[in-house]
């Protein structure tokens, strides 16, 4: 099952995807008769039971209660997250080899996941604009496979992991490589407004197996920069949870990210930015894709 957010009236309210239709939530609750409708997707999320009638609830929904996908506006599946997105740096190959000749650097692979986050604040919908402020010169593109908890934990094991994952979305993780070089860590290159893409929406575990093989992209203006498989991941989910959750305690709805691929700016000869005006794909085989354009600000 396809779950997004959508913007309405009455402000934001969760629904389903089917091909190219939509069913808001919220009307179709109503007119099942069952308890008052989930009224986000953390609710959802946070609740199996819930999911459960969800399930039950779009199988018996008419014909008539779908609408054009087209007709709506959708917002970033989780409008506000409750917290930080975690994310995981370095964590393909052929992108840690790239990077490292970017800096002059023998490439050397990470033993454990190198983790930053990225706050709430930076989160936009799958057709929002990516703002470009003058604070940095050198926006980058980073599309990833995203996944969001379920099921908390803390102390989470390798074969457990998979089960405390809800689902599975797009995000890109667009960075702002001359402050995360000037600060000399990770975050504030990572956590400027509007630089952090998510949608177009959330698929249920049940329905994207991640365990198989999936391609990931990203075009800037119609231009490939980025092509590449999960296979390259050198920790996959799983492991990104486990080692997250080492003492810590994960919560359903966390958002988690798994890193990039190659292909970005900063590995180009000569280095690309992102600049105005620039529209910016980013998509996974299994889920779907985002599109955002770049403005300057």
């Amino acid at each position: 099952m396809k779950i997004a957010t959508i913007a309405t009236a009455s402000g934001p309210r969760p629904a389903v995807v089917a091909e190219d239709r939509i069913l808001d939530i919220a009307s179709a609750w109503e007119k099942s008769g069952t308890d008052a409708a989930p009224e986000t997707v953390l609710d959802i999320i946070a609740d199996p039971a819930t999911l459960a009638a969800l399930r039950q609830i779009v199988e018996l929904a008419a014909p008539e209660q779908w609408s054009p996908l087209a007709g709506v506006q959708l917002l970033a599946p989780i409008p506000r997250p409750g917290k930080n997105v975690f994310c995981v740096g370095r964590n393909y190959k052929l992108h840690i080899e790239e990077g490292a000749r970017a800096r002059g650097v023998p490439a050397e692979y990470p033993s454990v996941p190198e983790f930053f986050t990225k706050p709430p604040t930076a989160v936009i919908g799958p057709d929002d604009e990516i703002r470009l402020p003058a604070v940095t010169q050198k926006l980058d593109h980073e599309v990833e496979l995203a996944f969001v908890v379920g099921r908390a934990g803390r102390d989470i094991s390798v074969e457990d992991a998979l089960g405390h994952i809800f689902g599975f979305t797009v995000l890109n993780d667009v960075t702002a490589r001359d402050l995360q070089r000037a600060h000399g860590q990770w975050f504030k290159g990572k956590a400027l407004d509007t630089t952090c893409p998510v949608g177009p929406w959330i698929v249920t575990a049940d329905e994207f197996d991640v365990t198989e093989e999936h391609r990931l992209w990203l075009t800037v203006n119609g231009e490939t920069r980025q092509d590449a498989f999960i296979s390259d991941m050198v920790f996959d989910c799983a492991a990104i949870l486990s080692s997250l959750s080492a003492g810590m305690t994960i919560e359903a709805g966390d958002i988690i990210t798994t890193g990039t691929p190659s292909g970005v700016g900063l590995g180009l000869n000569p280095q690309i930015w992102l600049k105005d005006g620039d529209v910016v794909e980013a998509g996974i085989e299994g889920i779907g894709s985002i599109r955002n354009t770049v403005r300057a600000v």
